[in-house]
């Protein structure tokens, strides 16, 4: 499959990523958000980390330049009608992205891939609301996407062979690895990672230790190169609150339950970096 249009839907903090690494790549993106202002903050997003890689000299000036003749900005999903492989990464909520991919699976165009960086949601639920669960899989990108190098890839029930070595090979030539994860809650990565900080917040809560004292312990006694306290408020309270909701309601084991500190926080409007507030105070 020839792919040279990449479709990117949300232009938050992982879609500006996705767009970049895509472009970078040589692709034509489509970058999608329902807001004007996001938009706007997106391409400035991936003009600034651009930049940050000419000054590293790890990126020419003229190939910067490149990148970013390739990014196109819209606030209309019909500019993907003629897309050849669609990425989503909105809010992760199931039903949003249900009735997405349904609207995505009506306006491209029938070879056309449909993937979602989800962090969480069943692969085998989003295909479901399309008429092509063979072509959607997860292309679960790991933050920040232009320097992370790991990407998992989950294959839904339905999911053909040939979707996941289309991705696959897409993955070598953004310069990533792929891991290939079943469709189970969390997939690999936060199955894993969440419980660990989900237990940190609520050794926090039972005044084992403080924040610092936590994720010191963890950075340099476990060789961790961040602690699981700044890496919640890295990633966002809100989604680690909503991806362990995930695992709980799938699997149905209280070891997954979200810490009740956590989900205080989250109430209160502290999210971490995003908000300013979380584990940390961030100026």
């Amino acid at each position: 499959m020839d792919i040279k249009t990449i479709g990117v839907v949300g232009a938050g903090t992982m879609g500006n990523g996705i767009a970049q690494v895509f472009a970078q790549a040589g692709f034509t993106v489509r970058l999608v958000d329902v807001a004007q202002p996001m938009l706007e903050r997106a391409r400035h997003t991936i003009e600034k980390s651009l930049a940050r890689l000419v000054e590293k000299e790890k990126l020419a000036a003229a190939a910067r330049d490149a990148a970013l003749s390739r990014v196109l900005t819209t606030t209309t999903l019909d500019a993907l009608a003629d897309a050849d492989y669609i990425v989503e990464a909105i809010v992760e909520q199931a039903d949003a992205k249900r009735a997405l991919f349904a609207s995505l699976d009506a306006l491209a165009r029938p070879a056309a891939l449909l993937t979602s960086n989800t962090s969480s949601i069943s692969i085998t639920v989003l295909g479901a609301a399309t008429r092509r669960p063979d072509r959607v899989l997860g292309m679960h990108f790991m933050n920040p996407v232009p320097v992370m190098t790991l990407v998992e890839l989950v294959r839904g029930q339905a999911t053909s062979e040939e979707s996941m070595q289309i991705a696959a090979a897409l993955c070598r030539t953004l310069g990533k690895t792929s891991v290939e994860a079943a469709d189970y809650p969390g997939f690999i990565a936060n199955r894993i990672l969440m419980p660990m900080i989900n237990e940190a917040i609520c050794a926090v809560m039972d005044g084992v230790g403080t924040p610092d004292a936590i994720d010191t312990v963890m950075k340099l006694g476990m060789n961790h190169p961040m602690g699981p306290l700044a890496l919640a408020d890295f990633i966002g309270l809100d989604v680690c609150l909503a991806i362990l909701n995930v695992l709980h309601e799938g699997f149905g084991d209280p070891k997954y339950s979200p810490c009740p500190l956590l989900r205080r926080k989250v109430a209160a409007g502290e999210l971490g970096r995003k908000s300013g507030r979380g584990f940390y105070v961030y100026t």
